[in-house]
């Protein structure tokens, strides 16, 4: 199963395919029993409004994008004021007029005409005639409204709002013949009082479902529901929870005598899931009782063997066989995390393919009861023809979705059908919502394209399995591998380890935490003493450092780097840029060797020190492929008989000076961007994190970068001032402290003999993260918990400010003081670690003295190991954003709130603090993001999602103001800073002119 998790697509649809094909006989009846159940279909769209309504407004449309986020933040926002703005957002821009009385529903056309008229509210001026005329009614007319018709949306897509309310509505009419499968709405917990709060929520819907056995209903389990870190990191402290209360679940179940399945969940969870459900389904407890199931999605491409899994358990398994829920999630987290290959199919006409080869597994298992979930015409008369005239399984369908497909079937013909039925409060289930419903709206999806009219029957019931066979199984053109994420121009994304993966993490943890190779690190800051004068300060060097390392004293490195520059100025830019991409490769090679480092030096935990190695590399080929696209020559436009040229060259020996927090990423980010523009380098890591530096210089040498145009000097400040000071140096490139970068620009200035050289600085920030009442809680806690307290909050791009929305602001502090209660304080080597130790003594003196000072103002914090330097998690609560004036470099978040309506007031009031690295917003008003993009003053904005993780050539990352100089590194405008810039113009006309003058027909004499 593990081997197919990142094969190739063609590979793992090639026996898919031939378990797939129909003959052609086989495919005729196929196709006669589609062509009736689409007839169906259609019939039933043509009935009722909610069907009606979903057609007029697709979600191709402008019109439909605009309801489904308006119904997905409507019923959260507690305040009237963001609620016209959001309003006002989604239904300001949409053209609903066009859509006016196009429907045979009256009440959709008046559902219409209702959103006219709220466009016209929030659209025009305060002088319009409309508005004029129910101005005393406006916003709360139309709020009230809008309202009403969430609720309504509500209802089409849930069956009830609590359990009871789900049962009572299964008994109406439209209902007659079909069961349901009861999902609490458990999505994902945050806290684990949201996942006991689920857990009991669960434990009232079986003994509810319970008390009608004969009704047939079950109920659905998510596992990421029953506790907030289900993750494979923490395999040893969730699976034994999970499998206790699954074990609860089930024996409760049991005793009633209903069926309970465990949902799908996302591909990386997948062997926890196994492992969970197999110790379940395995207890002596549940023997004789059948109820106990599975989902399984078919776009995964370990389907098949999960089938087979479920199979040879000692016991009849329900299976419940759905297409997949997370495809754009898994997508972009196979990208990010620079993985070999995608665990799930690229084409949706795979992702058939794969369904119907898993259901013929199904349906001849002998341990496995079926249940397929479809809303397609073609999968459903496919699985009939191959059940011939068995009833021994079941169909089933999400409510609100493919009426009409399956009423005629259990009615008329014998078959089962089971509604998958959300329960809970409309305003818990609009993230739900969102998903499912873009799930089967789909551009590409069955749903969608009964619904394109331009599409003919043979369209829509194309043969999946020829469509994929036409293509030779390969993967969709748009979706490359994540090596090939930045196109065919760009650069080769750095390759990630996949911790979700059992082996490859116990592999990875055993060599983080091996004994090193090399002699031992002073950790202290080194330097000369107090006797020395600065320009013969001598760097402490690391034991075992390779002798061509050896920088001496600072002056000797620089004279080093100085005489090498020449000729390293005058190789070709190609030749400096294949140093780099060697350099790359070679990192990647001892990817291992340098995460230990990282790790063991640097405390970083195994997901950063991963990303630090990839940062390193993504750095190396970006700015490779950069100086061959921009450091060319460039000939210039001029009169006849004048020859212009203009060339980039080197300025001589840069000194780049890197910071403890990045030692790999930054210390070779700065570097080789000096390096690749024609300049010698002596670079200087943090005292703290020598051996990093010296192992990645090393592997620079072994790339082709000459010993002497690549000196490695470290120590400490005075080592830096040696350095700066030295009039040889022609530019530094520096990141740490906004003090310590003030204190270089003036000794770069000091020596009025000294030319003016130039300075690339990135510093630090107070950087603040603002979130309104139309953001998802859950998003928002997720991500100020990562961008806070990952990498100890020691990044330069850390949360440091959190600022809430008054009107939410209890509920948010609550939730991320429950989500901050799970994070794992301990040593960096361990793989369940979220927050390491902090760099070193003097940074764990100052962070707690702070703590202590605002002690009465701490709202939470958390006990940590008594014996290392863990600084505790803390959560500050300030009065006003004017409170919070200097960085404080560690895992201490300050909250504070703002004043619905204020948005620009308050992006001013953090301007004003003078620092400009990052901020954050969270928000579904588009005008939010658009005013936070026009006013924020920082190099660095990120709109909902974390603010940490910027990615070269993605994410240009550096700020302004007190926050750095620019230009921004991994961006496309660095390398320049590091070049000097050369025009030679010739006149050639004293050597003959311009020759090609003399090849034209007019104009001769």
């Amino acid at each position: 199963m593990a081997k197919l998790y990142r094969a190739s697509e063609p590979d793992v649809l090639k026996p898919l395919l031939e378990r797939a094909a129909l003959d052609s006989d086989s495919r005729e009846r196929v196709m006669g029993h589609a062509l009736g159940l689409l007839a169906d279909l259609r019939a039933a769209q043509s009935k009722g409004w909610v069907n009606q309504f979903l057609q007029e407004y697709r979600l191709n449309s402008s019109e439909g994008v605009a309801l489904l986020s308006l119904a997905e933040a409507f019923l959260r926002v507690p305040d009237p004021e963001t609620a016209d703005l959001l309003i006002a957002d989604k239904l300001g821009d949409a053209d609903w007029r066009a859509h006016a009385g196009k429907s045979n529903s009256k009440l959709v056309n008046s559902a219409t005409w209702g959103l006219v008229v709220g466009r016209v509210l929030v659209g025009e001026g305060a002088t319009g005639p409309l508005r004029r005329l129910i101005s005393r009614a406006g916003e709360p007319f139309v709020r009230q409204a809008v309202g009403a018709a969430m609720k309504m949306m509500g209802e089409i897509f849930v069956m009830g709002r609590t359990i009871d309310e789900a049962m009572k509505r299964m008994r109406r009419p439209e209902n007659k013949g079909f069961t349901a499968s009861f999902d609490m709405l458990g999505e994902a917990a945050r806290t684990h009082a949201d996942a006991q709060r689920y857990f009991q929520a669960y434990v009232g819907a079986v003994d509810a479902v319970g008390r009608d056995p004969a009704a047939g209903h079950s109920i659905s389990v998510k596992l990421s529901a029953l506790h907030p870190r289900y993750e494979v990191a923490r395999w040893s402290e969730c699976v034994p929870a999970l499998t206790e209360m699954l074990e609860a679940l089930a024996v409760q179940a049991a005793s009633k005598g209903i069926a309970l399945t465990v949902d799908a969940e996302e591909s990386e969870r997948l062997e926890m899931s196994l492992d969970i459900i197999g110790t379940v389904a395995g207890l002596p407890s549940l023997k004789g009782w059948d109820g106990f199931g599975m989902a399984v999605q078919a776009y995964g491409k370990r389907a098949r063997p999960v089938i087979a899994w479920a199979n040879g358990l000692d016991r009849v398994m329900n299976v419940r066989l759905v297409k997949g829920a997370y495809w754009d999630s898994e997508i972009k987290r196979t990208q990010v995390e620079g993985l070999a290959d995608y665990p799930l199919f690229t084409r949706k006409a795979a992702t058939d393919v794969s369904y119907l080869a898993v259901a013929k597994d199904m349906l001849a298992a002998e341990n496995i009861r079926p249940a397929f979930a479809s809303h397609n015409a073609l999968t459903v008369a496919t699985i009939m023809e191959w059940a011939g005239n068995s009833r021994d399984f079941e169909f089933q369908r999400l409510h609100g979705m493919g009426d009409g497909l399956y009423e005629r079937l259990v009615q008329e013909n014998g078959y089962h059908c089971r509604v998958y039925a959300p329960v809970g409060g409309h305003r818990d289930l609009l993230a739900y919502l969102v998903r499912r419903l873009l799930e089967n709206g789909a551009n590409s999806s069955f749903v969608h394209q009964l619904a394109d009219e331009r599409l003919t029957e043979g369209e829509i019931l194309a043969d999946p399995v020829a469509k994929i066979a036409a293509v030779g199984g390969k993967r969709h053109p748009s979706i490359p591998l994540p090596v090939d994420l930045f196109g065919a121009g760009g650069h080769r994304n750095s390759a990630g380890l996949d911790l979700s993966d059992v082996d490859t993490l116990t592999a990875t943890v055993k060599v983080v935490n091996a004994p090193l190779s090399q002699g031992a690190f002073p950790r202290e800051g080194g330097g000369p003493d107090s006797a020395q004068s600065a320009d013969r300060a001598t760097a402490r060097e690391p034991e075992g450092l390779d002798p061509r390392l050896r920088g001496g004293t600072v002056s000797d490195a620089i004279t080093r780097a100085h005489a090498a520059f020449p000729g390293w100025s005058r190789s070709p830019v190609e030749a400096r840029a294949a140093c780099l991409d060697r350099l790359a490769d070679l990192l990647e090679t001892h990817r291992d060797e340098l995460i230990a480092i990282c790790v063991q030096e640097a405390f970083k935990t195994i997901p950063d020190a991963i990303g630090e190695v990839r940062e390193a590399v993504d750095f190396c080929r970006y700015y490779a492929q950069q100086a061959r696209a921009k450091l060319q020559p460039i000939e210039l436009p001029g009169p006849t008989g004048e020859r212009n040229m203009l060339h980039i060259e080197g300025r001589g020996v840069w000194a780049t000076i890197a910071p403890w927090n990045f030692p790999l990423a930054i210390f070779l980010g700065q570097t080789v961007a000096a390096l690749v523009t024609g300049n010698a380098v002596v670079a200087k890591p943090a005292p703290q994190t020598p051996r990093i530096a010296a192992r990645a210089v090393e592997l620079a040498h072994e790339a082709g970068v000459p010993a002497d145009v690549l000196v490695l000097v470290t120590g400490g400040p005075e080592v830096g001032a040696a350095l700066t000071a030295d009039a040889r140096i022609q530019g530094v490139a520096f990141t740490g402290s906004t003090a310590t970068a003030r204190k270089i620009a003036r000794a770069l200035l000091e020596d009025d003999s000294r030319p003016i050289v130039p300075l690339i600085a990135e510093t630090g920030g107070i950087n603040a993260m603002i979130v309104d009442s139309t953001a998802l809680p859950e998003q928002v806690v997720a991500d100020v918990i990562a961008s806070s307290f990952r990498s100890a909050g020691q990044r330069c791009s850390a949360l440091r400010l959190l600022l809430v929305q008054e009107d939410i602001a209890d509920g948010v502090i609550e939730m991320l003081s429950g989500a901050m209660d799970t994070l794992r304080i301990g040593r960096a080597g361990d793989p369940a670690t979220d927050v390491g130790p902090v760099i070193d003594q003097a940074a764990y003196d100052r962070l707690m003295a702070y703590r202590a000072r605002v002690a009465s103002k701490t709202v939470k914090t958390l006990d940590v190991p008594a014996d290392g330097l863990f600084v505790p998690p803390t959560l500050v609560r300030i009065g006003a954003i004017e409170d919070l004036n200097e960085e404080w470099f560690g895992p201490i978040l300050h909250v504070a709130t703002w004043e619905a309506g204020k948005l620009s007031e308050t992006i001013a009031r953090v301007n004003a603090k003078g620092y400009g690295l990052t901020m954050g917003l969270h928000s579904r008003i588009a005008r939010a993001a658009e005013v936070i993009e026009a006013e924020a003053a920082v190099g660095n904005l990120y709109i909902n999602r974390s603010m940490i993780g910027a990615v070269v050539g993605s994410q240009p990352f550096g700020g302004e103001g007190l926050s750095g100089t620019g230009p921004k590194a991994g961006g496309p405008r660095y390398l320049y800073r590091f070049c000097a810039e050369r025009a030679v113009s010739v006149d050639t006309t004293s050597a003959g002119g311009n020759a090609t003058l003399l090849s034209l027909d007019e104009g001769g004499i």
